[in-house]
């Protein structure tokens, strides 16, 4: 039998490895000037802690999960995003608790049992940061320019910024039934998903695919016209930040990201250098998310960064060329083979990469 690796899976091969390594260390140094803390997590958690998070709704927890049931019968999954198991951490470890509340950052792999293609894999690695404590828009804004500054460190620019608002548990529900309205007078256009979703959760619609459905959902009313004024003062906020720091966005409101939990603000970055998968980062606030899990009433605001995506477009501005080391020892003769191998081992200590003639075969060879 002929093993290789998995359908939507990659190895990533040592010519390969370098921007990945670039790419983290720049995530690291610039989360570390904005206060970031990093945390890790495991990758397999309970079930239920997503389909609560996420939403049983979404495609995410339908369709693409990777779930297993363990020996006592609990069902558990890889998990397909990072956020869910920040915010399990932070109330498990009641990290709310510490003075400051830690802002976090996690680096690692997802997955998602996806139809791979260009940029979409179903184990693909995030860059994941999340601000807890602070339901204002300054946060808001102070989140968008760490993700935008992230790919400027890289030399990674002209991105597009799509922002919207998807309000609050007291405008959404007009929004709602307004929407649901609208989709039940077209039901027999959309597919079948979404004709389950335009009774169960309608927001869920504006995530198909499928070309019909996006024409419709392309024609829906803008949930701009249904915030609350807390909403809508909380978004032009967030705009005039936006704007006093010079950041272009685009107003996008069909934007409502993949996931139930977020609250008022969401955002996108997308290039138009990678195709139909153009987001490269995108996140929210997310202020209910905490007490829904079981903690305090504690706002939240983060995003992610799909690393292949990144690595995608650093690779097309860059070539990557294998380091070469310090220095060879090679040794001619059995007393300075023995030497040699000393000398290896302490220049090695010193930080220098040192490579050394394993089988003894001269400088001829």
């Amino acid at each position: 039998m002929k093993f290789a690796t998995l359908k939507g899976f990659k190895d990533i091969l040592p010519d390969e490895v370098g921007n990945w390594q670039k790419l983290e260390s720049a995530a690291r140094n610039l989360f570390k000037s904005f206060g970031f803390l990093e945390i890790k997590l495991p990758i397999l958690e309970m079930t239920e802690l997503f389909s609560r998070s996420i939403g049983q709704e979404t495609d995410i927890v339908s369709k693409e999960m990777y779930s297993l049931k363990d020996s006592r019968g609990r069902s558990l999954s890889l998990r397909p995003e990072a956020t869910a198991s920040v915010v399990r951490a932070y109330i498990e470890h009641r990290l709310f608790e510490k003075s400051p509340v830690p802002k976090l950052f996690s680096i690692g792999p997802m997955f998602r049992h996806e139809r791979p293609q260009k940029g979409r894999f179903r184990q693909f690695h995030q860059i994941n940061a999340e601000l807890f404590g602070d339901q204002g828009p300054k946060s808001d804004a102070d989140i968008i320019i760490l993700a935008m500054n992230l790919f400027e460190s890289l030399g990674l620019k002209n991105l597009i910024l799509n922002l919207n608002s998807l309000g609050c548990p007291e405008c959404r529900p007009q929004f709602r039934e307004e929407l649901k309205n609208f989709l039940t007078l077209r039901k027999g256009s959309l597919c079948s998903d979404c004709v389950r979703r335009s009774e169960t959760n309608p927001l869920r619609v504006f995530d198909c695919k499928m070309e019909e459905c996006k024409e419709i959902a392309g024609e829906a009313p803008p949930i701009i016209e249904y915030l609350c004024d807390e909403c809508r003062n909380h978004f032009e906020l967030l705009k005039g930040y936006l704007q006093r720091y010079g950041i272009p966005f685009v107003l996008n409101q069909r934007l409502v990201r993949g996931l139930d939990y977020y609250t008022r603000t969401t955002f996108e970055l997308q290039t138009d250098r990678l195709g139909a998968q153009n987001a490269v980062a995108g996140g929210g606030r997310y202020d209910g998310l905490v007490r829904l899990l079981g903690g305090p009433d504690h706002p939240a605001v983060g995003f992610a960064v799909g690393m292949e995506r990144v690595i995608a477009l650093m690779e097309e501005q860059e070539e990557f060329e294998y380091e070469k080391p310090d220095l060879f020892i090679a040794a001619i003769g059995e007393t300075a083979e023995k030497a040699s191998f000393n000398w290896a081992m302490d220049l090695r200590k010193s930080g220098l990469w040192v490579e050394m003639d394993y089988s003894s075969r001269g400088l001829k060879s």
